[in-house]
């Protein structure tokens, strides 16, 4: 399998299940990650969001986030924390770590997906692609906490992403009226 926007990485309507098996990334652990993708028209909400774990590590907590496309080096790079959610723990285990949440967002806009997962003595690995994707970036360095903003500097791949997810909702159809329109 490999990394694949709207199946398990940037937008999804299901959340992944089974290993991307793709390019390894070391140590996101003392790192903040982030993907960009643009949310589906109808989109009004995040209810989950998730990362690949890649390997079997020490217990850590970790954040997931969501940023803005508003960044100040490069145009478009991930800016403004706009959510986060910062107690979070991995757990031991390889797969996917994910969280619910309730994040109102815009349909048809573009966003960045964050995750930092706090020291691991073991270094723990997540996966990416450098091809065929919307953009990742990442801050190295004993980040504790997802900065905002971002500050990347420079987004480090134009073209690759990150097995880091969002489960979205739409918006609930309208309609006429419960027995719709009555003719005398």
């Amino acid at each position: 399998m490999a990394v694949v926007l709207g199946t398990n990485s940037g937008f999804v309507t299901v959340a992944p299940t089974s290993d991307p098996g793709a390019f390894y990334a070391p140590e996101i652990d003392d790192n903040a990650f982030v993907t960009k993708d643009t949310s589906p028209e109808t989109a009004i909400k995040i209810t989950e969001i998730g990362w690949w774990c890649d390997n079997a590590t020490e217990e850590a907590n970790f954040e997931v986030g969501l940023y803005a496309a508003d960044g100040e080096v490069v145009p478009g790079e991930a800016g403004t924390l706009l959510y986060s959610d910062t107690t979070n723990a991995k757990g031991t285990t390889a797969g996917w770590k994910s969280v619910a949440v309730d994040w109102e967002i815009s349909g048809n806009t573009v966003y960045w997906l964050g995750v930092q997962l706090d020291n691991t003595a073991t270094a723990t690995a997540t996966n990416h692609d450098t091809n065929f994707g919307s953009g990742n970036d990442f801050l190295a360095a004993s980040i504790e906490t997802l900065p905002n903003p971002f500050g990347g500097g420079a987004l480090s791949n134009a073209n690759g992403k990150t097995t880091l997810y969002a489960v979205w909702e739409a918006e609930a159809p309208t309609t006429g009226g419960q027995d719709g329109p009555y003719v005398y």
